[in-house]
C-alpha cells in the first residue's frame, strides 16, 4: 500500500552517491524532504537537486535534511554529483531493488522504470506531512516546500 499523509513513514535503507548507507530511520527528531526526480543527467532533474544545494542552509535551520532519490546506481549518482557541484546534499540511489523506495511510497512508474517526480516531507516524528507530485517536466518551486517546512 502506498502511504497517506498522516502515515508513519516507510523505513529504508539506500546508499548516497559516496556509497554511504543512509537509514531513514535513524533521521527520527529531524525533518526529511525526499525529493523524488526522474533520472539523473536530465536537465529539470539538475535543476531540482541544484535548489536542494543551494538551501541547505536554510533546511539546517529548519531543522530538516534534504535528500535527492532516483532509481540511479550509485556510480552515476556520484558522476552527476561531481558535475552538478553538488557536496552537501545526499543524493540516493534507488537501484535495487529497482525502485523499491518510489514503490513503497506509491509514486513509482512502472511503464517508463523510474519515479514520479514529487517531494515528501516527513516530520520529526516519522510521519508523512506532505506528498506532492508534480508534471515531469516541471521544477518543483522549492520555496513552496520552504514554506510548507517553516509552518506557513
Amino acid at each position: 500500500m502506498p502511504v497517506k499523509v498522516g502515515d508513519k513513514a516507510k523505513d529504508f535503507i539506500l546508499r548516497d552517491q559516496n556509497g554511504k548507507e543512509l537509514r531513514l530511520s535513524k533521521l527520527k527528531g529531524k525533518k526529511v524532504l525526499l525529493s523524488f526526480h526522474p533520472l539523473a543527467w536530465t536537465a529539470v532533474c539538475a535543476k531540482q537537486m541544484k535548489s536542494l544545494e543551494k538551501n541547505q542552509p536554510i533546511f539546517k535551520k529548519l531543522n530538516t535534511v534534504a535528500l535527492g532519490m532516483s532509481v540511479d546506481t550509485v556510480p552515476s549518482k556520484n558522476a552527476w554529483a561531481k558535475s552538478l557541484k553538488i557536496k552537501k546534499t545526499r543524493l540516493l540511489a534507488d537501484f535495487w531493488p529497482h525502485g523499491r523506495v518510489a514503490k513503497l511510497y506509491g509514486i513509482f512508474r512502472a511503464k517508463q522504470g523510474f519515479s514520479e517526480r514529487a517531494n515528501i516531507i516527513i516530520d520529526e516524528q516519522q510521519k508523512v506531512r506532505l506528498i506532492k507530485i508534480y508534471p515531469i517536466p516541471q521544477l518543483p518551486d522549492i520555496n513552496e516546500i520552504i514554506e510548507i517546512l517553516e509552518g506557513r
